[in-house]
């Protein structure tokens, strides 16, 4: 910050040293001035020692505003305009004021936009819950006819139609997650199986195998974010895994405690540069834009869930071979450490 300083005062130092010069050949060229050279030399060295001095004292002076404002870009509280340092110079009440009045407005704005979300959500989510009533009451005449096929082709639109509506109350619900934290110690073996008998229909359309292997082990999470992110997951396989394939999900635990879901299915794989992009909002890749089914918004859901949980999320895949995405859970322990976070941030 010194060094900063010397260059704002550059052009001060250059007239001084200027000033200074001029003055020393006055003298020198001056007939009727009688001065030593040994004299005039110590009086420019008092006058640069001074110089300095006086530069080291301004520097204290006027930059202590600058370094108390520059201690607040660490400081992660919302109301710092409310804590920053006293004035000394015109100048810095005048940055002050700016930065009050800046904070002020930019305070005032998000205070309107945020009032803006959340009415939006919550007329998302109430359309939400409107939709999915119409949408129950075709379930039950779905399920009424029976095994016709015209009714189970159109059971299987109306899962699509259903998984949508649901990822949008998500959506709509994703901002108040940490709020929304319902703990519990569950079976991951549970988790799975719940949306694989809420995708059967889809399934059983594409005539898509689901196999467990590995046994069921107990995680402490959130029963129904968890679930979320194992049905984007899921979706996504079965979306994309050929007819007549099958999907396969293993079950382990790691050294360290931690529970590991691993969902593999036999479609047509990620290349590899696209592979670090899969979570990334709006993307689709390659396969998606071909089947134009894809809306990239599926895996991004599942990670920014995934780590609000505090749950790992890693793909790999080979192309023409499938894809596997695997769940790495937190111990108890980490869970609750990241509960601890998330409430504190």
């Amino acid at each position: 910050m010194f060094i900063s300083y010397l260059k704002d005062m550059m052009s001060w130092i250059a007239f001084f040293l200027l000033a200074l010069g001029l003055t020393d050949m006055l003298i020198w060229l001056d007939q009727g001035i009688d001065a030593k050279f040994s004299s005039v030399f110590y009086v420019n060295v008092l006058l640069i020692i001074a110089l300095v001095l006086f530069i080291g004292w301004r520097y204290r002076k006027e930059m202590k505003f600058t370094k108390e404002l520059a201690l607040l870009t660490n400081d992660s509280t919302t109301d710092w305009h409310e804590i920053l340092p006293e004035t000394i110079f015109m100048r810095d009440e005048m940055t002050k004021e700016v930065l009050q009045r800046a904070a002020l407005l930019f305070s005032k704005e998000l205070a309107d936009s945020r009032r803006a979300n959340i009415i939006e959500s919550d007329y998302t989510a109430a359309w939400v819950h409107e939709v999915k009533a119409p949408l129950t009451a075709m379930k039950l005449l779905i399920d009424s006819y029976g095994k016709d096929p015209a009714i189970r082709k159109l059971e299987t639109e109306w899962l699509r139609v259903y998984l949508l509506i649901d990822q949008q109350l998500y959506i709509s619900r994703l901002s108040t997650l940490e709020a929304d934290y319902i703990v519990e110690k569950t079976g991951v073996h549970r988790l799975a199986t719940a949306e694989v008998r809420e995708l059967a229909t889809w399934c059983m359309e594409k005539n898509i195998a689901v196999e467990f292997e590995g046994e069921d082990a107990k995680v402490v999470t959130d029963v129904k974010w968890s679930r979320f992110i194992i049905r984007q997951i899921l979706t996504n396989a079965v979306k994309y895994s050929q007819a007549g394939g099958t999907i396969c999900i293993l079950t382990s635990v790691k050294s360290s405690g931690n529970v590991v879901l691993t969902i593999k299915d036999e479609g047509p794989g990620i290349k590899s540069y696209d592979l670090s992009r899969i979570f990334d909002k709006g993307f689709t890749g390659g396969m998606g834009r071909l089947q134009n089914a894809a809306t990239g918004l599926g895996l991004y859901l599942a990670k920014t869930v995934a780590d609000k949980l505090g749950i790992t999320l890693v793909a790999e895949s080979i192309m023409n071979q499938g894809t596997t995405i695997t769940m790495i859970f937190p111990t108890e322990n980490e869970f609750d450490s990241i509960r601890i976070l998330r409430k504190g941030g």
